[in-house]
């Protein structure tokens, strides 16, 4: 099938047209300036065609939590991450599977519909609420491989290794769900990697140093590099002040301190938040190669503090971005949080530009570039770009609508990430399907109405 698009991101500019060939299965045959010889059918679309973009960190149960933990409680003590996470305890221990696919399947809709085409899922709600074994062992990660088949979403599924409720403490009841040994762990990743289908990709989450002692680590990671050599792995880190001081406390060092000299930190590692680094730790991972994965609106939701972005950026580390607790699931919203976030706190515009770049000079060129190169490292997707052999993502943002109306080549990515509130999606194609058209998803309906029939039961 060949795709006629009125304007097309490149990793170097634009082609306006561009044609896109796309094969029986999925991926980019050639991408070119003019069409194919001998290509009598040629489908022609208004718009500009950008590549989907990887959503490397969350967590779907969470949406159901979005706009019920604003609220301060009697108590007197400080409300932050460690208050929000008793609120969220709660709600795992009413989880359904039922109810875990249905909320997952509603935020990959939205995740879609705000041009996100691939997620990297941090699973660590496995078992039963009292901490005992499903009859089929893996059915809450399958749910969620459902939830992404039902939407046609890219899913790495990255079932989590959780074991503590602190460095050195065994874990509490409200943890059931979460723990494993060892040993099953890995046989529950295993059984997993032989299951996936197409869509989906098997990656390894490791919850933190908090929930995983160093031995444990050390033997998930020798493991992995016996049965799946290169996985990509996730883990929380620096994500608190409280969480640096536990470790201090606790293991002598800072937690991405301690990485850097116990693991073998490369480009197949994610550090989930990473906000509180001091200058060593930040250096070294940049020049590691690894992703650091931010969440923006969760960040500041959670009021966990700001990531050292332009200092990184300086570095030239590598970063995408996640939705977490997907308070929001849009691209736009994630990257504008990050990049004004800092403007606020730096009292100064256009924070990460090129000005010596004609194309790197407009901020949201800057940050779409940037995030969808991190996020495909992180997922090993495939995606991050409309290039040949690449998997066939691609997200076109409507000319007519208000948020990018009468803008062009040069300030479409400043004005969908960066200005309006009108969402620009309007058709989205995954693996070379079009999943979204006209803004509508096929499967909407049904999706809507499972999300509200499991929150009606939740709240």
């Amino acid at each position: 099938m060949v795709y006629e698009f009125e304007h097309l991101h490149q990793p170097d500019g634009w082609l306006s047209p561009g044609y896109v060939s796309v094969d029986d299965v999925g991926l980019i045959e050639s991408v070119n300036v003019g069409p194919p010889p001998c290509e009598s059918k040629i489908h022609k679309l208004r718009g500009f065609a950008v590549p989907g973009m990887p959503n490397l960190h969350s967590h779907a149960f969470q949406r159901a939590l979005a706009g019920r933990c604003e609220l301060a409680e009697p108590s007197g003590m400080e409300d932050n991450f460690w208050t929000w996470r008793v609120r969220m305890y709660d709600l795992v221990c009413r989880l359904t599977p039922d109810d875990y696919e249905a909320i997952a399947a509603f935020v990959y809709l939205e995740m879609v519909k705000f041009g996100m085409t691939a997620v990297g899922e941090f699973h660590y709600v496995h078992h039963q609420p009292d901490g005992s074994r499903y009859a089929f062992w893996p059915e809450m990660s399958h749910r969620l491989l459902s939830a992404a088949d039902q939407v046609g979403i890219g899913i790495t599924l990255l079932p989590t290794f959780y074991a503590h409720d602190g460095v050195g403490k065994p874990p509490s009841k409200q943890q059931s769900r979460f723990v494993h040994g060892v040993d099953e762990f890995l046989a529950l990743f295993e059984a997993l990697q032989s299951s996936i289908g197409a869509r989906c990709h098997i990656g390894c989450g490791i919850h933190s140093l908090r929930a995983a002692s160093p031995e444990e680590i050390h033997q998930v990671v020798v493991a992995l590099d016996s049965i799946a050599p290169g996985v990509r792995i996730h883990i929380h880190v620096s994500e608190t002040l409280g969480e640096v001081e536990e470790c201090l406390e606790s293991l002598g060092m800072r937690p991405v301190q301690w990485l850097l000299r116990h693991v073998n930190l490369t480009d197949r590692w994610t550090l989930i938040h990473a906000t509180h680094l001091d200058e060593s730790e930040r250096k070294s991972i940049a020049a590691s190669g690894v992703v650091v994965g931010i969440c923006p609106a969760t960040e500041a939701t959670l009021g966990d503090g700001f990531f050292p972005l332009v200092e990184y950026q300086n570095e030239r580390g590598v970063w995408g971005i996640g939705t977490d607790s997907n308070y929001t699931t849009s691209t736009a919203e994630e990257l504008r949080i990050l990049e004004v976030g800092k403007r606020q706190q730096l009292a100064r515009r256009n924070i990460i530009v090129d000005p010596s770049d004609p194309l790197r000079k407009h901020s949201g060129r800057q940050l779409f570039d940037l995030a969808l190169a991190g996020g495909d490292r992180a997922l090993g997707q495939n995606t991050g770009t409309i290039a040949s052999g690449r998997r066939a993502d691609i997200v076109v943002l409507d000319p007519e609508n208000p948020t990018t109306v009468a803008h062009h080549t040069d300030t479409i990515l400043d004005a969908w990430i960066l200005s309006g509130t009108s969402n620009p999606v309007r058709d989205v194609m995954i693996a070379g399907r079009w999943i979204v058209q006209d803004g509508k998803h096929a499967h909407e309906r049904e999706i809507v109405k499972g999300y509200k029939a499991a929150m009606s039961r939740l709240t």
